[in-house]
């Protein structure tokens, strides 16, 4: 699988990478051997990068990953975890919880080191503590030899633009932004670039929205939102595609993000997704399920505190 660099870290990430999320049935009851099959599969399959959080499946996707992990070589894949979110309502971003949430991450995945530690759903809390407290408290796990690459992930693109000017950050991570449907992470292109920050896309099918699964209950898509992509997804049906397919094959392809990250517990899913990538991708269909999407272009909702979000 094709590679590309993560700004100047030295990593360089598959375009395509697993997003373990779903292998902590954060989204549904799992078959854990089929769950512990998926990582091995993204790896086989060309898969380099593997993403996760002490969140995710409120520490079961971690540990699902020390089943596996352990068994291959730690120089043949990237690792990131993520702090700082550990339930639904439940934050802490205090410089002691950075600490213990690393050593508890690297004890459940039985790795000596994480390559990438982001701050998550940063949204939710004050910025002021993330630049204040947790960012600093970070480095000094990067100085211990922990970690080596810091980063934040959330929601709404306002909480990017405003970290990469008030911290030092290696990387960030957003999710929903570059889709078929939205855009708006481009914004965050060149802002990267100046600042020699490493850029990831995640969520290419919108938690199902760009897809032809119905949508799970907690989904904030408003009713014009649902008519819009379900009228796109049964037009890609009519012309003998997937617009599952043509998302993935989209986000992807945009060279400005090192990779795109997406999980499964469905190890014939993973496989899928890898053979979609070895196909061309019809441009054709392209335009004119964006066409079909284009009343609900950049379509956002609000996630975590107002003033974190766009006006």
């Amino acid at each position: 699988m094709e590679t590309r660099p993560l700004a100047d870290t030295g990593l360089d990430l598959s375009v395509l990478s697993f997003g373990a999320s779903s292998i902590g049935a954060e989204f549904r009851r799992i078959d854990v051997a089929e769950a512990l099959r998926c990582v091995k599969v993204a790896l086989d399959r060309g898969m380099n990068y593997i993403d996760t959080a002490a969140y995710y499946g409120r520490g079961m996707s971690e540990v699902m990953l020390g089943q596996v992990l352990p068994e291959i070589p730690r120089d043949s894949y990237t690792l990131s975890t993520k702090l700082g979110r550990y339930a639904p309502q439940h934050f802490d971003f205090s410089a002691r919880r950075v600490a213990e949430s690393i050593d508890i991450s690297l004890e459940r995945m039985r790795v000596d080191h994480l390559d990438i530690v982001f701050c998550h759903d940063i949204e939710f809390v004050e910025l002021d503590q993330i630049v204040d407290e947790t960012i600093p408290a970070l480095r000094k796990e990067v100085e211990k030899g922990k970690v080596r690459f810091i980063g934040v992930s959330g929601y709404p693109m306002k909480i990017f633009t405003e970290m990469m000017q008030r911290a030092e950050l290696d990387v960030v991570l957003s999710y929903n932004h570059y889709t078929l449907q939205n855009d708006m992470a481009l914004s965050l292109v060149e802002p990267c670039r100046e600042k020699n920050v490493g850029l990831i896309n995640a969520a290419p099918f919108s938690a199902r929205l760009l897809t032809n699964a119905s949508l799970p209950e907690w989904h904030k898509a408003t009713p014009e939102v649902r008519e819009v992509a379900a009228k796109a997804a049964k037009y890609c049906s009519d012309q003998g595609s997937d617009i599952a397919k043509l998302a993935l094959q989209y986000s992807v392809a945009n060279q400005s993000f090192a990779s795109c990250v997406t999980g499964s517990a469905n190890p014939d899913r993973v496989s899928q997704w890898c053979d979609w990538l070895e196909e061309p991708i019809d441009e054709k269909l392209v335009a004119e399920v964006k066409e079909i999407l284009k009343p609900i272009h950049n379509w956002v909702y609000v996630e975590g505190r107002s003033e974190n979000n766009d006006a």
